[in-house]
């Protein structure tokens, strides 16, 4: 990744798009700072320490670690890219479901940027809904003041209208890093946001240091995170490779064909995406419950027979959206077709329907052992945090989603580069 890095910076047009990224995450982490006139900040960061904002511990570490630290603070992007993340998830749900969602996929760019403009008003209703959620918690917590717009109500609508326009700043700020930049604007948005909250968390675990903390308890968890990480990328990575023979074909003066390759299915082809689809799920019920805090169902959401309930959904949702997922990437009857159609075949397997049959018995294999992967991932290293760390500063900042988050974002950038870097090597030797 480092070759690749240094290999673009040398390149006029590629180094051009990694500064541009570059300048609107900065734009991105300086809007992180500026806080929401109206708050304080201080009773956020109590509500927060003292479990009583948002509903839930686990809601408030995926939000603030999303946001980079930025829901904790109170500024302008509290809620980040978060609700454009669900809206995408919905949309995608929906296209499987809806014909006419599901036409427009087929489409092409006209299709796509139909879409596009149905996942920003998706986008739009859910940070209203947020927000309103947010600001109801804030209130609650004595985090709104009522010396800034007159009444608690003014200062309330005013704050809930910033959250909003600060979530669809951040929208627009990535769809200009995919345009104009280089890999995916939101991945990179929340790639920084969980760097940033992880770094913060490290540091201050380091200056803990010195007022008495342990050491060994810092050594332990940072090797642990980094066999995590090494977990993470040797299954990213992972796949299976299905031989495939192509016979000789004569058309004409020419002959195709007379060549062996392979169909790579990777054992985590759906990445992180089930983790997210579970947790969104998950989370929220969380914010509706946080609308009315002295109710039933918000003490039964907070209380300890919730989490343990959470912990299985959580696993089963996880192998549930790792096979939906799976569904959507890979179809065994049209590559099934393409081979046959290729004058292909499997060695050992009979074209048609047997070879069908026969990938979708190793996909759903490989895709059971990914799911369980994941489910493993998602519930155990949160267990090991929480027992090595215990301040529960580094815990809540180092999660499973957000290494498997950062992992992801990362090696899909670096071939990002190096598809810039192919690119432009072959328009130079056609030139």
């Amino acid at each position: 990744m480092f070759k690749t890095l240094v290999n673009a910076f040398k390149d006029a047009s590629v180094r051009k798009k990694i500064l541009w990224t570059l300048f609107i995450l900065f734009i991105y982490r300086l809007g992180c700072y500026i806080p929401v006139p109206g708050l304080n900040p201080d009773s956020i960061a109590a509500a927060v320490g003292g479990n009583s904002l948002a509903g839930d511990s686990a809601l408030v570490g995926v939000i603030s670690a999303v946001t980079g630290g930025a829901f904790s603070t109170g500024t302008i992007f509290a809620l980040g890219i978060v609700p454009y993340i669900n809206a995408s998830i919905i949309m995608q749900l929906l296209t499987m479901v809806i014909p006419v969602f599901s036409r427009w996929s087929k489409e092409g760019e006209e299709g796509r940027k139909k879409i596009s403009k149905a996942t920003r008003v998706a986008s739009l209703i859910l940070a209203a809904i947020q927000a309103v959620g947010v600001v109801l918690s804030w209130k609650n917590s004595s985090a709104i003041t009522s010396n800034m717009f007159g009444s608690v109500e003014a200062t309330c609508i005013v704050v809930g209208l910033i959250l909003v326009a600060g979530s669809s700043l951040c929208m627009w700020l990535g769809e200009r890093i995919t345009q104009l930049g280089i890999g995916n604007g939101t991945s990179l948005i929340i790639f920084v946001g969980i760097l940033s909250t992880a770094g913060t968390a490290l540091w201050q675990s380091i200056i803990n240091l010195g007022s008495g903390a342990s050491i060994w308890e810092l050594i332990i968890f940072v090797a642990v995170v980094l066999v995590i990480f090494g977990v993470i990328v040797w299954m990213d990575l992972s796949e299976r490779r299905i031989p495939v023979q192509y016979a000789k074909q004569v058309k004409g003066n020419k002959m195709y064909g007379g060549q062996n390759t392979h169909i790579p299915i990777r054992i985590n082809a759906s990445g992180v995406m089930p983790i997210i689809f579970a947790s969104a799920l998950l989370m929220f019920p969380q914010m509706i419950a946080s609308f009315w805090p002295d109710s039933g169902f918000y003490a039964f959401m907070v209380g300890p027979t919730w989490s343990w309930i959470s912990i299985v959904l959580t696993a089963l949702l996880i192998v549930f959206f790792a096979f939906f997922y799976a569904q959507m990437q890979f179809n065994p009857d049209d590559v099934a077709r393409n081979i046959q159609q290729y004058g292909g075949t499997i060695v050992g397997v009979r074209p048609g329907k047997n070879t069908s049959d026969y990938l979708k018995k190793i996909n759903n294999r490989i895709t059971l052992f990914g799911a369980i992967f994941l489910a493993i991932l998602a519930l155990i290293p949160g267990v090991l945090f929480t027992a090595i760390d215990t301040t529960g500063l580094l815990s809540g900042a180092f999660t499973a989603t957000g290494m498997l988050i950062v992992v992801s974002v990362a090696l899909e950038f670096d071939k990002q580069l190096e598809a810039q870097l192919m690119m432009k090597h072959y328009k130079g030797f056609l030139k």
